[in-house]
């Protein structure tokens, strides 16, 4: 039996920007599998499927880390670096 994903949606607001990817524990912090794509407005999204657990990611803007400015949980890592955390849990 396959574990059931959760449908997570994943905002960032660049307009200036040339790239943003979304990088996390769920992608082994890839700066290039999970490309995001600009609307007219400046907004970045990504869906992901994800399964259910609480996972650590961050925003990879033309060649920068950037933490969700609108993500409220902040786990800090044993090296003291800042990573934004969702919670993916089913309806």
């Amino acid at each position: 039996m396959t574990e059931k994903k959760v449908r997570v949606t994943f905002n960032f607001s660049a307009p200036h920007a040339e790239k943003v990817f979304l990088a996390g524990s769920f992608n082994m912090w890839s700066t290039a599998s999970d490309p995001m794509k600009k609307n007219a407005n400046g907004l970045w999204e990504k869906i992901k499927y994800l399964p259910e657990g609480t996972w650590e990611y961050k925003f990879f803007v033309d060649g920068e880390w950037v933490l969700d400015p609108e993500c409220g949980q902040i786990f800090i890592t044993g090296h003291g670096a800042e990573n934004s955390v969702i919670e993916v849990r089913k309806k």
